[in-house]
């Protein structure tokens, strides 16, 4: 397959040394990313352009433009430990025109970021980029980049001391905050892993607080939720970076099927959490209210504060009565301000986070296999998947997630190497079934082997696949298509049992105490059944009269008692009456004198 019809093979300048750029002047960087935003912009008006270095090689002198995928400036740095259509300033990619020839141009940065280091782009502008009219160069070049007004020439390169002039938050005092101030200063270990998982996000996250005006202490809120881990998932369901519940994930617009889980995207899930705290602030008219019901919810704090108005009773966080999970909830936020403001003072040292992104979005097409993406991008597969952690399946599904997040230098690697790509892009795709099947059924419509098919989509025994599941099968050599947006979004997978319908029942074992296989044989049901039922070894020992879950067929007709118990409703007698004389009358002495006079 030639994917150069389908993807860009336009290639950002490599990284070289970036130890060098902590000295560089803020000027440099500007000028020189605009003259290379600048000829991305001419890619919207030309035909062709004049060759980089890489078509020189080939001895080309001009270069036809392809249909490309746009990638952008989108940004992070390097570290780890409830959703609406976007606010304003939302990091909603924007699109590029596509002029004749399906040719799409990118110029601009997605969101307010800060450039890469001036050697990541000095010297390449002009050599990989195709030229811009003199008009065009100068008069992008006279435009300010977000960040590049900051007061503080500190806030140009380090991260960290951005982080502390934009806290804005009142400061909590207390003995709480106290002892979780002790609980990181004793676990720097644990503050180093932290710090180095989070610095992958952190600069996208103080991007996005920063466009919006909020204070600076949200973006430390995925230390408290997750420790900065996007694929952190709670007992409870919570999922991601900034743990949204799958309702309230689905509230804000964060999409969870089989293909994907949005609620651990890093810039889907930054966006959603952001419009939340927004809303939250707007309704409590209070920030520390509004971590409260982030991590309560809006409705308990909401009658926290009623039933203290009712008591005449302050309003304000540490007056109401909460959890102690919300209790400690903003006195541990405040604790890491402190430590982020002055680690020193709690013996730690934090991880050197520069102020420039740590990825780039880059745009996807077809659909794709996770290994092969990764290779591409000469990205190991843990690492890839730590950027794109909303992933569920080895197969990327264009249609439903169209961008992924790769290093500066993985980014260009990838579109470079793309186009030489010769085999297949996908091995696998998704097949919805038309009716409910047997997986054996189910493989031979789909032509695979049902042992592949059942490891795939991970089917146990004894299971139907209902009407419109969608299954992962391989592709077949000559499928042309991808996998539509419908099936993308809506793709899910439901099971039900093959067999009667199971009623569960609780019976109790001897009083002198037995065996679970001895169970499982008196009430003829399999050992290794009855222990998956009851959550044990197929060796356990039963204790006498120990309550143990039964799964049997049901009967006809059969439901269940007040007490949760299988019983057989009796059928009610029928009874024929006659209405005479607007009177009901008993009709079975009136048969039997007519069957009697018949007789005689």
């Amino acid at each position: 397959m030639n994917v150069s019809n389908h993807l860009s093979t336009r290639v950002i300048p490599s990284v070289s040394t970036r130890a060098s750029t902590q000295a560089s002047t803020w000027a440099p960087r500007t000028a020189t990313l605009s003259l290379l935003l600048a000829a991305v912009v001419g890619l919207g008006a030309c035909t062709s352009m004049p060759a980089g270095p890489e078509a020189a090689d080939q001895g080309s002198t001009t270069r036809p433009l392809v249909p490309a995928v746009s990638s952008e400036f989108h940004g992070v740095a390097a570290d780890t430990a409830g959703p609406g259509a976007s606010a304003p300033g939302g990091n909603s990619p924007s699109g590029g025109a596509v002029p004749a020839g399906g040719v799409t141009t990118v110029a601009h940065l997605a969101g307010p970021t800060t450039p890469p280091p001036s050697d990541t782009l000095s010297g390449t502008a002009s050599e990989t980029a195709p030229a811009a009219t003199a008009a065009t160069a100068a008069t992008l070049a006279l435009r300010t980049l977000p960040g590049a007004e900051e007061d503080n020439p500190g806030d140009r390169t380090d991260l960290w001391e951005r982080v502390r002039r934009g806290f804005a938050m009142s400061d909590l005092e207390s003995d709480l905050v106290r002892k979780w101030e002790q609980w990181y200063a004793t676990r720097p270990d644990y503050v180093q892993r932290m710090t180095e998982r989070g610095g992958r996000y952190l600069f996208h996250v103080v991007e996005e607080v920063h466009k919006r005006g909020l204070p600076m202490e949200l973006a430390l809120l995925p230390f408290i939720e997750s420790a900065f881990n996007p694929q952190a998932l709670s007992v409870a369901s919570a999922s991601g970076m900034w743990q949204f519940m799958p309702a309230t994930g689905r509230q804000f617009e964060l999409k969870q099927n089989l293909f994907r889980d949005d609620r651990r995207n890093v810039l889907a899930s930054t966006r959603a959490a952001l419009d939340y705290l927004q809303m939250l602030h707007q309704k409590f008219g209070d920030w520390h209210l509004a971590l409260a019901a982030y991590n309560w919810g809006q409705g308990n704090v909401q009658r926290a504060l009623e039933r203290n108005r009712r008591a005449r009773e302050d309003t304000v966080y540490t007056a109401l009565r909460m959890p102690d999970e919300t209790r400690n909830y903003v006195p541990k936020l405040q604790a890491v301000k402190n430590i982020i403001s002055s680690p020193g003072s709690f013996g730690l040292v934090l991880p050197p986070l520069e102020n420039h992104p740590f990825f780039l979005t880059v745009s996807i097409e077809r659909d794709m296999d996770v290994d092969l993406l990764a290779r591409l991008a000469g990205l190991p597969l843990d690492d890839f998947q730590a950027l794109n952690p909303q992933l569920n399946k080895p197969v990327l599904l264009a249609a439903g997630t169209p961008q992924v997040l790769l290093p500066y230098d993985n980014a260009n690697r990838f579109l470079r190497e793309l186009p030489r790509h010769t085999g297949p892009l996908a091995s696998l795709t998704a097949w919805v079934t038309p009716r409910t099947l047997r997986p054996a059924e189910a493989a031979k419509l789909a032509g695979v082997p049902e042992s592949r098919l059942r490891e795939l989509n991970r089917i146990p025994d004894g299971m139907l696949i209902k009407t419109g599941s969608t299954l992962i099968v391989p592709r077949r050599a000559d499928q042309a298509l991808d996998v539509t947006e419908q099936v993308a979004d809506e793709a899910a997978m439901q099971l039900t049992p093959d067999g009667p319908k199971l009623v569960r029942r609780t019976v109790k074992a001897l009083p002198k105490g037995e065996s679970l296989v001895s169970f499982a044989r008196r009430h003829r049901v399999e050992a290794a059944d009855l222990a998956r039922w009851n959550q044990l070894p197929v060796q356990a020992a039963l204790r006498p009269g120990q309550a143990m879950t039964l799964m049997t067929p049901a009967r006809a007709g059969a439901s269940k008692g007040p007490a949760g118990k299988t019983s057989v409703k009796a059928r009610p007698k029928m009874s024929v009456q006659a209405v005479k004389g607007g009177k009901a009358a008993d009709a079975k002495p009136q048969a039997r004198k007519a069957a009697a006079a018949q007789k005689r």
